[in-house]
């Protein structure tokens, strides 16, 4: 922290102020001029002639629109600039105005086999690229509380990744994500209050994943505890909110849906509730549409031998506070997510 030994002004100015304990440029700002006289026995001038040094030497940034910022232009200054995980697709990325935030927690909601494990899957490969390829240059903490990891599926999208470019494939992406299986809530509360800060710390981990928040809350708590389990939810959802914000890191929870009927029209919504929903920075919600294409199927060589048919998925940003309401259309082949275009 700055102090008034680095301005330049009368050393009696500097004793007077370090007699009464104002050494510091933060003491002397949130002080009144009128206070620091008082204290310090200074003129009106001499205050305002430290006050004014203080102010010289504080950093500044220039006048920047939120617009700058969350364009990240030339304009925002890099400590502002909103660092974005890229999905692994172009066109997703361009949807998602470069990405998954870093900032807060991302929720990636939808129905059973609609793709929320294969795009986390995705981004556990993306987040060890390069910053300047859209990574963020470290590894993924994967939090299974279901099924066991898909290590079959992910081995089959990182040898098809490592396709893509030869510096690609001297990566070694299977060695940097650390993968914890979680059996209940006292469990998943001992990983993100002990075993997660420690693992953060080390600087290695830019990426956490819960697969998914929504089975435990469910088993473990019954319709009577409604209450008991939204105040774990809001802690729950507020210790990853300061791992995010302390390590500069995206936090993505998957959740599970509900049915919901609004007169005779049945829809599936996000399960929790406006317990969880309040908690989240952004959602994305995942689902099947009904239609089929008919796609290409290549060996790692590239090489064709023959082709399937698969479903047509749609993702769709329900609320983030950097993008509209949009939808876009996605397939999942060999490789893994992919826009259709």
């Amino acid at each position: 922290m700055s102090t008034v030994e680095d301005l330049d002004i009368n050393p009696r100015i500097k004793t007077s102020l370090k007699k009464v304990g104002l050494t510091t440029f933060g003491q002397i700002l949130t002080l009144s001029i009128q206070d620091i006289q008082r204290l310090a026995k200074l003129s009106q001038g001499e205050v305002t002639g430290v006050k004014t040094a203080i102010a010289q030497q504080v950093v500044c940034h220039p006048n920047i629109t939120a617009l700058d910022i969350q364009r990240g232009t030339e304009k925002c200054p890099k400590d502002l600039k909103i660092v974005k995980l890229s999905t692994g697709c172009q066109q997703i990325d361009e949807a998602l105005r470069g990405g998954i935030l870093t900032q807060g927690i991302t929720e990636i909601s939808g129905e059973s086999a609609a793709g929320k494990t294969q795009l986390c899957l995705q981004l556990c490969i993306t987040v060890q690229l390069p910053r300047e390829q859209g990574g963020l240059s470290g590894g993924a903490a994967y939090i299974c509380t279901e099924d066991a990891f898909p290590s079959k599926r992910l081995g089959q999208m990182i040898s098809f990744f490592k396709q893509r470019s030869a510096e690609h494939q001297q990566v070694a992406f299977g060695d940097n994500i650390f993968i914890e299986h979680i059996p209940d809530l006292d469990a998943l509360n001992s990983c993100i209050h002990q075993k997660l800060p420690h693992l953060l710390s080390g600087g290695s981990v830019k990426l956490v994943i819960i697969d998914s928040v929504a089975a435990l809350f469910r088993c473990d708590y019954e319709l009577k505890d409604m209450y008991r389990r939204s105040k774990h939810m809001a802690s729950l959802a507020a210790s990853l909110q300061q791992l995010s914000s302390k390590y500069c890191l995206p936090i993505v929870c998957v959740n599970q849906v509900t049915d919901s009927m609004t007169g005779t029209v049945k829809k599936t919504i996000p399960a929790l509730g406006l317990a969880w929903s309040n908690q989240l920075t952004c959602r994305l919600s995942l689902s099947r549409t009904g239609r089929e294409v008919d796609l290409p199927k290549r060996t790692l060589s590239g090489a064709l031998i023959g082709g399937f048919s698969t479903s047509v998925r749609s993702l769709e940003v329900v609320f983030a506070p950097h993008l509209p309401n949009i939808t876009l259309m996605y397939v999942i082949d060999q490789e893994g997510i992919k826009a259709l275009t």
